[in-house]
């Protein structure tokens, strides 16, 4: 068969296998146990030696449906998904590290990894954070017990664009598991797979999902990685294809021990809320593309995050990589502007702290989602106290124009 394009097969992914009664999507499956004729296939699928269900935290027919959804959208081997996108983040960890394990991270993450990835050091797995948009400095903070490299494609909220491709080559050489977080961009964007990456990490609840109803997670293995060059795969685990190794230890030490379980209802939701994603996406990077252009010649604004901008940083890296620029842009005010007056102006914005949702989004992020970190860090971070992040949505763009127009003051 030949192959189809992105939309396609998402809306048509579901009959790739046969459906009970003909339905168009996958059912609803909410129940959390599954009997079997035979208790041999019982213990057959739960020792992983043939495909099936057992219990509803491993895992539905329901969230088995989206898992393979999100798999061809990442053109990757095999998806595990989860209860939020943090979820899928933390029981990966969990499942691939151990005391006195070290892996390395991008400074610039979304502030709930931040303190996650804290909350590891404390437990005996050592991180180092760096500037990832130049791989020099992953390599400069490599150990011999370095397991992992962690990076998001477009970091939350100063858009900084990570060294995808130079960082992908280095684990490559080195044998290191590369994590690259796509949710930003999200697959419709960007394949991390096309970079080296090993594990895809994507908040369904953002831009996948794209209606603001629906928590998940999902990670993909891309196939890439060879796991019997990985240390901490435990024997149990070492069985069948070698590149299902890790996300078999994954599923079973994460998911199945931790419980981060997607439930089918909202697996659901997710999977009719991704049939869109291209289109969505479509007029979320044009909205954002004018609205960053707008900002940037506004008086009353220092600057402007935003990589399809010229004056970005990485700019040329955003246009080689990306075929959009997402919708996550942010700005500072000149001294004297109040960013809370502006938000408190704003019509049709709605001041709210998720992001990739069909409706735009406002946020002061100081006071807000970097709180915890405190000033002085969050001054090493580049984060203004005056700095608002905006998830840009696909209202009318003229409306979003003048929405702003007015809450700085043009009217």
């Amino acid at each position: 068969m030949n192959k189809r394009g992105f939309t396609t097969t998402i809306l048509h992914s579901d009959r790739a296998k046969p459906i009970e009664h003909g339905a168009t999507h996958k059912p609803v499956h909410s129940s959390a146990a599954f009997g079997f004729a035979d208790a041999r296939d019982l213990v057959r699928v739960f020792q992983g030696e043939q495909p099936g269900f057992v219990y509803g935290r491993q895992g539905t027919p329901t969230t088995a449906a989206l898992e393979e959804k999100i798999t061809r959208m990442e053109e990757g081997f095999l998806t595990v998904a989860f209860g939020s996108g943090m979820a899928a983040i933390s029981t990966a960890l969990f499942a691939l590290l151990r005391a006195g394990d070290h892996f390395v991270s991008s400074s610039f993450l979304f502030g709930n990894t931040t303190s996650l990835f804290e909350s590891f050091a404390r437990l005996g797995v050592e991180v180092s954070f760096v500037d990832a948009t130049d791989a020099a400095n992953v390599e400069a903070a490599l150990r011999p017990e370095t397991r992992l490299v962690f990076v998001e494609t477009i970091a939350n909220p100063c858009t900084q664009v990570t060294d995808l491709a130079g960082i992908g080559e280095l684990c490559r050489a080195r044998g290191i598991v590369y994590v690259v977080d796509n949710t930003i961009t999200s697959p419709c964007l960007f394949r991390p797979r096309d970079v080296g990456a090993s594990l895809v990490v994507n908040s369904l609840t953002k831009y996948i999902g794209g209606h603001g109803n629906a928590l998940g997670g999902a990670l993909t293995d891309t196939g890439l990685f060879d796991w019997s060059r990985y240390p901490n795969i435990s024997g149990l685990y070492k069985k069948g294809d070698v590149r299902a190794w890790g996300i078999l230890q994954i599923r079973k030490k994460g998911l199945r021990d931790v419980g981060a379980t997607l439930s089918p209802e909202t697996a659901h939701h997710l999977a009719v809320g991704a049939e869109t994603l291209a289109l969505r996406m479509a007029r979320t990077c044009g909205n954002a593309q004018a609205l960053a252009e707008f900002l940037a010649a506004h008086p009353k604004v220092t600057k402007v995050y935003y990589p399809g901008l010229a004056g970005h940083p990485q700019y040329a890296r955003a246009k080689s990589l990306f075929t959009g620029n997402s919708g996550i842009l942010s700005f500072e005010l000149v001294d004297g502007v109040d960013c809370f007056d502006v938000l408190g102006k704003l019509e049709i914005v709605i001041s709210s702290t998720n992001l990739g949702d069909n409706r735009t989004l406002a946020i002061p992020v100081a006071q807000t989602i970097y709180f915890e970190l405190g000033p002085e860090r969050r001054a090493g971070l580049g984060i203004a106290e005056s700095l608002i992040r905006i998830s840009v949505g696909i209202e009318d763009p003229e409306d979003l124009l003048a929405d702003f127009g007015q809450a700085l003051g043009d009217r």
